[in-house]
């Protein structure tokens, strides 16, 4: 990843996550339809997670 400034040292998780996963997607060129498809997907299985809780 490249070198992080010091306002994402301090952003809150859900967004040092987020540019993580862009990053990710970007450097191994997915098609933004697939990731997309793929996050809901993931968002599903997080949900069921979380009811499991």
């Amino acid at each position: 990843m490249p070198n992080p400034t010091s306002s994402l040292d301090n952003a809150p998780d859900e967004i040092k996550l987020a540019v993580d996963l862009i990053y990710l997607l970007e450097s191994n060129h997915v098609d933004p339809k697939t990731a997309l498809a793929a996050l809901k997907i993931v968002q599903s299985d997080l949900e069921a997670q979380l009811k499991d809780q």
